[in-house]
């Protein structure tokens, strides 16, 4: 079985709560205070992304670290 990578995970699931939160990748740039390459290329699932900065993601979704990774 081939498990698909984590940072596709974690950038899948950034994407489908940030559509849920229902703002766009410019606004969410804006609330997390992160560059929007940056944020896109995490969402593509380019990214090994910084602790403090999946913190900040957490954050504005109002999660906790381990709510966000839940059923990655």
């Amino acid at each position: 079985m081939h498990m698909e990578d984590i940072r596709l995970r974690f950038g899948k699931t950034v994407r489908k709560k940030r559509h849920k939160l229902g703002v766009s990748q410019e606004e969410f740039v804006d609330i997390c205070g992160l560059d929007r390459i940056y944020i896109g290329g995490i969402e593509r699932g380019e990214r090994n992304v910084a602790p403090v900065n999946i913190e900040r993601i957490a954050e504005v979704f109002k999660l906790s670290i381990s709510e966000l990774f839940k059923g990655l």
